[in-house]
């Protein structure tokens, strides 16, 4: 089997602005395929090898159902049944599986922890999340908003909530990348970045005031107050960011065909209102889904 050379997708300008809309138009299409029910096999005999530090269930889901649509195989490694959790360095466990498997998928906590396993992978290596990234969630979610409306080049997103967040982080590199506006409505102390949002100036701005942080947008987009790990800060947290919380209000002042998208899990009541993200506005199911087809067709760059 020929394989193709070595990249790995550990942040979203890993790939060119035409690459990731190639990858988008891929997904779009191999979603379609799946609902025909064609076999498509462009991973047959190969395997990934998925790392969770992190409890999932969308990222271990869509990763093992996309590498059994493609006629590959994974399989799931946490610190309790392997030999990460009795001390191996992560640069060891690289080294091994890179002898055994086609990719790895890492789920884990500390971003400097993709990076090393990836300095010494002889395999390409997946973000499927960190505490500094998600970029596999903004693939679905530019595969959503292409499928609902078109090129996202141009178009204003609206973040509201914590600024210093994976998920922040990856709508500003992806908003220089992609060439759309994303207007920041977080509180001062949740404030991203300043290299990164100082490096995705002229895409990625901080607003003050939410309700203008919204006006006109074409998305909405929000994520759960407080983040795995930090369940010790909710009240803190629900405090500072429930100016910033999604509801009717806030959505009558976007566009008049603006969408909602949330990563998931959710808080109703929190971040967002059951009218919103259980409303007609909401793409979060579309959204969900897409990570299951915007994974397989990053698979297939990387490994097929």
């Amino acid at each position: 089997m020929s394989q193709p050379s070595l990249r790995h997708f550990i942040a979203e300008d890993d790939l060119t602005r035409d690459e990731f809309i190639a990858l988008i138009e891929n997904a779009i299409e191999l979603k379609a395929s799946w609902k025909r029910g064609e076999i498509r096999d462009t991973l047959r005999n190969r395997t990934m090898a998925m790392i969770f530090e992190k409890a999932s269930t969308r990222t271990r889901t869509s990763f093992e159902a996309g590498m059994v649509q493609l006629g590959g195989h994974a399989l799931n490694l946490t610190p309790t049944d392997s030999q990460l959790g009795r001390g191996e360095p992560i640069e060891d466990t690289s080294r091994v599986l890179s002898e055994m498997v086609d990719v790895a998928m890492l789920r884990t906590h500390s971003h400097e922890t993709i990076e090393h396993f990836a300095s010494v992978s002889s395999i390409p290596v997946i973000n499927g999340l960190t505490d500094k990234l998600h970029p596999c969630q903004l693939l679905a979610d530019m595969q959503t908003f292409f499928e609902v409306r078109g090129n996202i080049a141009g178009a204003t997103i609206a973040w509201l909530g914590a600024g210093n967040t994976n998920m922040c982080n990856s709508f500003i590199n992806t908003a220089k990348l992609l060439d759309f506006k994303l207007n920041i409505a977080c509180p001062p102390d949740l404030a991203p970045d300043d290299a990164l949002l100082g490096a995705c100036a002229s895409n990625a701005e901080l607003i003050d005031d939410v309700t203008a942080a919204c006006e006109n947008v074409d998305v909405v987009v929000t994520d759960v107050w407080a983040s795995m790990g930090q369940e010790e800060e909710t009240m803190q947290l629900n405090s500072l960011l429930s100016p910033y919380q999604v509801n009717d209000q806030i959505m009558s002042c976007a566009g008049k065909d603006a969408i909602f998208m949330h990563c998931l899990p959710a808080h109703r009541g929190e971040e967002v209102t059951a009218s919103v993200i259980d409303g007609p506005q909401s793409v979060v199911w579309q959204e969900a889904g897409n990570r299951l087809h915007a994974q397989k067709a990053l698979l297939e760059m990387l490994v097929a």
